[in-house]
């Protein structure tokens, strides 16, 4: 298999795997989370060192292993992005498994088991049609204050969603035009998606414009801008406007 057609492939069956774990009615809630969480990794984690042994790896599961630093092909996963909404048995989680190659991320497939769908940048599709009135993904939670002020800048609707990968996967489905994140996330939240998202010719940044980069010592961003390209350009401008 190629890189994005095993990436495809692992997302979907890890996302079989995680809906079989929820079938079991043996968890419920956290326990839930975390059982998923578990099980997805290790098939995830341990697939790919068999499919490639002289690549790293670095899962939001795993105890970090700083050998990966040495590698300009790092794997970089989240079993269950999303584990609330998995846990609580929505379908807005994710599944990412992403490759970086030289800090970039290239390679990825995201898969959202709840819907049946896998996402991957070597099967790009046309983007849908864009509403007029640009619609703005934000934490279902906990949505950001320079998130809320862009939209009311930009006549935005906000739709609340749950996880990263859900959300970006959204602007790629043509369900939104914009999903613009401040309040930090790591580098396994957004590997996949970016890869995905730039196949599918989305803009992708951080909100000051600057290149999103993997594989750092430091797996911690702290923001993200995903969106229709026609949008970046203003978008960015009003994250400038608002940032002190």
């Amino acid at each position: 298999m190629t890189d994005a057609q095993l990436a495809a492939h692992l997302a979907h069956h890890a996302g079989e795997i995680l809906l079989e774990v929820r079938r079991a009615n043996v968890f419920t809630g956290k326990a839930l989370g975390l059982a998923g969480d578990q099980t997805a990794n290790q098939f995830l984690v341990r697939a790919i060192r068999e499919q490639r042994p002289d690549d790293g790896v670095l899962s939001e599961e795993e105890k970090d292993n700083f050998e990966r630093l040495g590698h300009s092909r790092v794997w970089i996963i989240d079993p269950v992005d999303g584990t609330r909404e998995y846990g609580e048995e929505r379908s807005d989680w994710a599944v990412h498994v992403g490759l970086a190659i030289d800090g970039v991320a290239t390679v990825g497939a995201v898969a959202l088991p709840g819907l049946g769908v896998v996402l991957r940048t070597d099967q790009p599709q046309q983007l849908p049609p864009a509403a007029a009135r640009p619609r703005m993904l934000v934490s279902r939670t906990r949505p950001a204050a320079e998130a809320v002020a862009v939209a009311k800048a930009l006549d935005a609707e906000l739709v609340a969603m749950g996880s990263a990968g859900a959300k970006a996967m959204a602007v790629v489905r043509g369900e939104a035009e914009i999903y613009l994140h401040t309040g930090g996330q790591f580098e396994w939240d957004s590997c996949a998606p970016v890869a995905v998202a730039a196949a599918h010719g989305l803009h992708v940044s951080r909100v000051d414009g600057s290149p999103l980069i993997y594989n750092q010592s430091d797996t911690y961003m702290p923001d993200l801008l995903i969106c229709r390209p026609e949008w970046a350009e203003r978008v960015l401008g009003e994250v400038a406007r608002i940032t002190p």
